[in-house]
């Protein structure tokens, strides 16, 4: 029965065209977008349920609360969670394309329905990347993921008392389900009747060598900002939790803008959809991230300016010198 459910959705994935990775990020984008101008520009006359379920740490809505909205929050620890999964799903997708690489063999009949019922069907997949391409796109997300998953359970400290929205947390399994499948999906020897090709530094380009250089850079500077924050909440001798208040950070790029940790989260999702340029599902993910990073990034700003009067006039929002 359920693998002729399983056989139908790939008819008609295949029928109609459709890319389910694709939509979801389509989705993400214009629920962002809308919302986040809506935000911006009219949220004095918006809902509280809208406005409570939008915003959430440091800058989040602080009138009066709707009941069912309240019921739908859980604690944004359990951001962790989803780097837990992310970390998994992203070793998954490294050891398959490590193995395909190193064995010079296709992928699984498992493995090829899959990647046609979640991009496009199996008549659409057209191999548009090569698989040292994938490979490094795989190990750099990979080693993302690792690091978050680190830092969100043993570094981060957060507030018990802050919530998120159980949409946000939802979002959040589905950004990397989406973003990792997406390594694959248009690879060679994860298409159908492909194979990958020998993996060797020489087929490294340049330009590829320049944007791994640019992603670890981005990724530790990233890890730098936000131990930045952690230390806020710390001891400064013992180490130890002194506060679960949002204070004013200052050091490293948090002199020149609010929320680096976000900027640079653009700045990887940049290399990484340059790499796989000729996919449109990796330009898809990099307008969903910047555009989700930068509201966050101009709210979290105005909270800055509101919560601190001192606060420094020459620092931008997320884009040094510019926003």
């Amino acid at each position: 029965m359920l693998l002729q459910v399983i056989g139908t959705l790939e008819d008609l994935i295949d029928q109609y065209k459709i890319n389910v990775i694709q939509l979801i990020f389509i989705t993400f984008i214009i629920t962002i977008v809308l919302l986040g101008s809506l935000m911006t520009l009219l949220e004095s006359h918006l809902p509280n349920c809208l406005r409570q379920s939008f915003r959430y740490g440091k800058h989040a809505h602080k009138g009066a609360t709707d009941a069912i909205v309240s019921h739908l929050e859980v604690p944004k620890a359990w951001f962790s969670h989803f780097y837990i999964f992310a970390l998994a799903w992203s070793m998954l997708a490294l050891y398959l394309i490590s193995s395909a690489v190193w064995h010079q063999n296709g992928a699984s009949e498992y493995v090829l329905r899959f990647l046609d019922l979640m991009c496009g069907g199996r008549s659409q997949r057209q191999v548009l990347v090569d698989s040292n391409t994938a490979l490094l796109g795989s190990a750099l997300l990979g080693v993302q993921c690792l690091r978050r998953f680190y830092e969100t359970n043993f570094v981060q400290i957060f507030s018990r008392r802050s919530k998120i929205n159980l949409s946000h947390y939802a979002v959040g399994y589905m950004h990397y389900f989406g973003a990792i499948i997406s390594l694959l999906g248009n690879t060679a020897g994860f298409v159908r009747g492909t194979e990958p090709t020998q993996f060797t530094l020489q087929n490294v380009t340049p330009i590829q060598g320049l944007y791994t250089v640019i992603f670890l850079f981005a990724c530790w500077q990233q890890y730098a900002s936000n131990l930045l924050l952690v230390r806020l909440r710390q001891h400064p001798k013992t180490g130890d939790v002194q506060t679960e208040a949002h204070l004013m950070p200052s050091g490293g790029w948090f002199d020149y803008i609010s929320s680096p940790h976000m900027f640079f989260e653009v700045v990887m999702y940049f290399c990484l959809a340059d790499l796989f340029t000729p996919i449109i599902t990796w330009k898809l993910i990099f307008l969903w991230v910047a555009s989700n990073q930068t509201i966050n990034a101009l709210l979290t700003h105005q909270w800055y300016k509101d919560s601190f009067k001192d606060y420094p006039k020459r620092r931008h929002a997320i884009i040094p010198w510019l926003l």
